[in-house]
């Protein structure tokens, strides 16, 4: 179940060995090095809850 698969390589064309299919590892470290990126942060808007929320009648009783 382990063995490894004989596959064509989708983007270049040439024969690999690899446990799944897929670029093989010259054609992964290029796509890495080209069109990776950084981590960023992306800050999320904070929540409002939309105007058709009502309170709980329970939380709301004095």
């Amino acid at each position: 179940m382990d063995e490894p698969l004989i596959f064509t390589c989708p983007r270049c064309g040439s024969e690999v060995e690899g446990r799944f299919y897929g670029p093989c590892a010259a054609c992964t470290t290029e796509l890495r090095a080209t069109q990776g990126s950084a981590a960023r942060e992306v800050e999320a808007a904070a929540y409002e809850p939309k105007m058709n929320v009502t309170p709980n009648a329970v939380a709301t009783k004095d």
